[in-house]
C-alpha cells in the first residue's frame, strides 16, 4: 500500500513488520497525544475542534466510528471517509458517485491522508494509516491509535456530549484489559498475522491460535450475554469490527477457512445482537469490505473484486435467553 519515508510517499513495506520466522509484525502507531476534558493535555476536549479520518474498511477505523455514534458525538466530531479499494497513494478521499456515503475531506482539503502525516511532521517515516484524529485548531496529528482514540471519546467528552454510558468502568478494567490482550492478538490481529505471513509455519501458528480462541469466545457466549456478562464493554466494541468481516475477507482472502462466524452459533447471534444496537448498522459497510480487502495486490494480484457479499446481520438473533442487558458503568435508570 505504501509508506512515508523522510516525508516522501514510497510503494513498499516497512521490513520492521516481517519477523525472521516469517510473521507479521504490526508496527507501532506513532502519533500518541491524548485529549483531555480539562485540556491539561494540551488538547482539550471541544466540540467542533477534532476531525477523524476513516475508511469503512478498516476494522481499527471502525471501532472510532461506533464510538462516536454510540457516545453521541457525531454533531461534535466531523469525518472524512476514504473511498474502498487500496489506491496508489493510499487512503484516498475524493467525490465519487459510486460511494455516495464516503464523505471527502472538508476540514483541510487533503485527498490522501499521507498529507495530513506531512502537514503534522514534513520528515515522518513510518505507515499512514487509520483512524487519524486531527485537531483543527494546533493544525496537525493528535493521535493514530484507535484503541487510545477510543478511550478519549469514551470519558473525555461528557461535558459536551454523550450519554453518560461508560464502557471501560473501573472496576472492570483488569477484566476488560486482559481479554483485549488475547482478542487482539489472536483475532483482531490474528487474522491479519495470518493473511499477511509469509511462511507456512507462522500462518499456522496464527490460524491455530486464531480459531482456538473463537472456539474459546463461542463457549464464553453460550453462558452469559456479552464478553464480561450483562454489562457491554469497550471489550465487545472491540471484537465486533473483526465479526463482521470475518465471513466477507477473512475466511476466504486470508486464509482463515476453518469455520466462518455463522457456523459459531453464540458468536453469529452476538455479532447480530450488536449489529442492531442503536446506531451500529450506520457503521458497518460489508459491501466496502469486500472491495478493499479483496484490492491487496499482494494477496489478489488480479485484483478480481468477488461479487457476492456472503453475510447476514439482520437476521433475529437468540440473545434475549440470557440476562437482559445494560450498559457498563450506566446510572441506574439511564440508558
Amino acid at each position: 500500500m505504501g509508506v512515508l519515508i523522510e516525508g516522501a510517499w514510497r510503494d513498499g513495506e516497512l521490513p520492521q513488520e516481517t519477523g525472521a520466522g516469517g510473521e507479521f509484525r504490526r508496527a507501532d502507531s506513532r502519533f500518541r497525544d491524548r485529549i483531555t476534558a480539562d485540556g491539561s493535555s494540551g488538547f482539550k476536549a471541544e466540540a467542533g475542534r477534532y476531525h477523524l479520518y476513516v475508511a469503512h474498511g478498516c476494522p481499527w477505523a471502525h471501532r472510532t466510528l461506533i464510538y462516536r455514534s454510540i457516545k453521541k458525538l457525531k454533531g461534535a466530531i466531523t469525518v472524512a471517509y476514504a473511498i474502498p479499494g487500496l489506491r496508489q497513494q493510499g487512503w484516498t478521499f475524493e467525490d465519487d458517485p459510486a460511494f455516495p456515503d464516503c464523505i471527502p475531506d472538508s476540514v483541510n482539503g487533503f485527498r490522501y491522508l499521507h498529507q495530513a502525516y506531512t502537514a503534522s511532521d514534513p520528515r515522518y517515516t513510518g505507515k499512514v494509516t487509520v483512524p487519524t484524529l486531527w485537531d483543527s485548531k494546533a493544525r496537525r496529528i493528535v493521535n493514530n491509535e484507535s484503541s487510545e482514540i477510543i478511550r478519549m471519546l469514551n470519558s473525555e467528552f461528557e461535558g459536551i456530549a454523550g450519554d453518560g454510558a461508560d464502557f471501560y468502568p473501573k472496576p472492570m478494567r483488569a477484566e476488560i484489559d486482559r481479554l483485549n490482550e488475547m482478542i487482539y492478538a489472536n483475532v483482531n490481529n490474528g487474522v491479519y498475522r495470518c493473511g499477511f505471513a509469509k511462511s507456512q509455519a507462522a500462518y499456522e501458528a496464527s490460524y491455530d491460535a486464531l480459531f482456538a480462541t473463537l472456539d474459546e469466545l463461542d463457549a464464553r457466549l453460550a453462558r452469559q450475554r456479552y464478553l464480561l456478562g450483562r454489562a457491554i464493554t469497550e471489550a465487545d466494541w472491540r471484537l465486533f469490527p473483526t465479526l463482521v468481516r470475518f465471513d466477507v475477507a477473512y475466511f476466504s482472502l486470508f486464509r482463515c477457512n476453518k469455520k466462518r462466524i455463522a457456523e459459531y452459533p453464540n458468536l453469529a447471534n452476538y455479532m447480530r445482537e450488536l449489529y442492531q444496537m442503536p446506531g451500529i448498522a450506520e457503521t458497518v459497510k460489508a459491501r466496502y469490505y469486500v472491495i478493499n480487502y479483496w484490492s491487496i495486490a499482494r494477496l489478489n494480484p488480479l485484483g478480481i473484486i468477488p461479487k457476492g457479499t456472503p453475510v447476514e446481520y439482520t437476521a433475529p438473533h437468540d440473545r434475549a435467553r440470557l440476562d437482559s442487558p445494560r450498559w457498563a458503568g450506566e446510572t441506574p435508570g439511564k440508558h
